[in-house]
């Protein structure tokens, strides 16, 4: 398995795709089948973990937690990513409004709740989910400093940020912001042009790339954006000899690891033979034509 190491901060290494576990409360597994499949995805290099404490209505982390407890060593494995900063409507979040809060004491709790129901002392990376309107950056970066100085949180990243909002984060830190999570696709290659990318390279922060698969548009959808990529896709794995099952797929993954900002695709599926085709990407190199082939298929016009 291919590896992505922070130049920021050298210890952080991360397996080159991610394995994204927001649909975790969604896929109907026991606890020992949620283990089974975590150590399936160890034992083919896949070892960063990526949830938040808001994914399966505040109950994705205990799931995990759950399986972990089973076999705890498998912890020194794994790279633990998770999330906080968007507080959902509801029971479990006590907030009447969906909103963000970035406000030191909702920083603490949460990061200490996701430590709790995940069963472990110190995440690796932790990211802020969304930008917040109201983010008072001077006391967030030191409640943030001093989770990291505690060994509760390792190293600190952001999800969602523009440039502008990562800049002004990372202006009060000390530790550097080491990864940004944001969408990218065939079906939303804005981030490579609106300057999300490009600030990545320059700072050399890994971007971490959610919905790779634009939420399953690329293989289902059914608007011509969509059904443009998908035919685009199943010409190009004809003509590449790959089986029309899984060579869109392994494609739509090859066309975003090209990218040179060192993209970290975060999959989602919990379907083991899915996630073992789609690492069959890690050994694609596009040619720059069929790159920009692709990128005319998602964008649905040539090149200026």
């Amino acid at each position: 398995m291919q590896r992505i190491t922070s130049p920021l901060v050298p210890e952080l290494s991360l397996s080159r795709i991610a394995f994204g576990l927001w649909r975790l409360t969604d896929w109907g597994y026991t606890p020992a089948e949620r283990l089974s499949l975590f150590e399936q995805m160890l034992d083919l290099g896949v070892t960063t973990f990526d949830l938040a404490d808001i994914y399966g209505d505040y109950r994705c982390e205990q799931f995990f937690g759950e399986a972990l407890k089973l076999k705890p060593q498998l912890r020194a494995r794994m790279e633990i990513v998770s999330k906080c900063s968007i507080r959902l409507a509801g029971e479990a979040s006590g907030a009447r409004i969906n909103h963000y809060d970035t406000g030191a004491a909702h920083v603490r709790s949460a990061v200490e709740t996701s430590l709790r129901d995940m069963g472990i002392e110190q995440m690796d990376l932790l990211l802020l989910h969304r930008p917040d309107p109201l983010m008072d950056a001077d006391a967030l970066a030191g409640v943030l400093e001093t989770l990291v100085q505690e060994g509760k949180v390792k190293h600190l990243g952001v999800s969602n940020f523009l440039p502008h909002q990562f800049d002004l984060l990372q202006s009060r830190l000390s530790s550097p912001l080491v990864a940004n999570q944001i969408e990218v696709s065939l079906l939303h290659s804005l981030p490579m042009f609106d300057g999300q990318l490009d600030h990545c390279q320059q700072h050399k922060v890994i971007p971490m790339a959610w919905s790779p698969f634009a939420g399953g548009r690329l293989f289902s959808g059914d608007d011509a954006d969509a059904m443009r990529v998908q035919q685009g896709l199943a010409r190009l794995s004809k003509s590449f000899g790959l089986d029309s099952e899984n060579g869109p797929m392994q494609l739509a993954l090859a066309w975003l690891l090209k990218h040179p900002s060192q993209m970290l695709p975060v999959l989602g599926s919990g379907n083991p033979k899915r996630l073992v085709a789609a690492l069959a990407a890690l050994e694609m190199e596009l040619d720059r034509e069929t790159w920009f082939e692709l990128l005319r298929a998602g964008r649905g016009r040539d090149v200026d």
